[in-house]
C-alpha cells in the first residue's frame, strides 16, 4: 500500500489538477446521463466549488468519488425542481371568486368613492392620514418626520377622518 502524500486538496496546484483531470469526463458523465437541457457545464462548477469548499476535509483519493456524486446529486435536484415548476404550470389558476358579480361592482364603486375623498383631502391631512393608516407610524413619529407637534398631527388626522366619514356617507 502506497503512502499518501497529502491529506487534503486545499494546495491550489494540487486541485488545479484534480480539475483538469476529472472535469471533462464528469461534464459527459452528466451530459450522456441528464442531457444538455440541465446545464451540465454549470453543474460540474458548482461540484467543483463545493469540493474547493471542502477541500481540508477530502483527500485526493476521494475527489473524484465527492465531484462525481456531488454533481449527480445537483442535477437530481434540478431535476426534482424542473417537476415542481412543470407541475405548476399545467395548474390552471381560477378563473372565478365566490363574490358575486353585484358585490364586485359595490367593491369598486367603494374604492372609487374612498380614491376621490382622499384626493378631496389637504395635502397635509392627506399626508398624516397616510402615514398613519397606510404605514402604520405613531402620531410622534409623523410629527417627527413632518416637523410639527404631536397635537398638529392628531388634528390633521382627525380632521381628515371626519371629512372621509362626510364624503362617503353622501356618495
Amino acid at each position: 500500500m502506497s503512502k499518501q502524500l497529502h491529506d487534503n486538496i486545499c494546495e491550489e496546484h494540487l486541485f488545479s489538477s484534480i480539475f483538469n483531470k476529472y472535469s471533462k469526463d464528469l461534464n459527459n458523465f452528466l451530459y450522456y446521463k441528464f442531457g444538455d437541457l440541465l446545464n451540465p457545464k454549470d453543474k460540474v462548477q458548482e461540484a467543483f466549488i463545493k469540493l474547493w469548499q471542502n477541500c481540508a476535509k477530502i483527500s485526493p483519493d476521494k475527489a473524484k468519488s465527492f465531484v462525481f456524486t456531488t454533481a449527480n446529486n445537483l442535477m437530481l435536484n434540478e431535476v426534482a425542481h424542473q417537476k415542481v415548476v412543470l407541475k405548476h404550470q399545467q395548474t390552471k389558476p381560477k378563473m372565478h371568486t365566490n363574490e358575486s358579480p353585484e358585490f364586485l361592482m359595490q367593491e369598486n364603486e367603494y374604492m372609487e368613492k374612498l380614491q376621490n375623498a382622499l384626493a378631496n383631502l389637504t395635502k397635509p391631512q392627506r399626508e398624516a392620514f397616510l402615514m398613519n393608516r397606510v404605514e402604520g407610524k405613531r402620531f410622534k413619529e409623523i410629527a417627527e418626520i413632518l416637523d410639527i407637534s404631536t397635537k398638529a398631527v392628531e388634528k390633521r388626522i382627525y380632521g381628515a377622518l371626519k371629512k372621509l366619514r362626510l364624503e362617503i356617507k353622501e356618495l
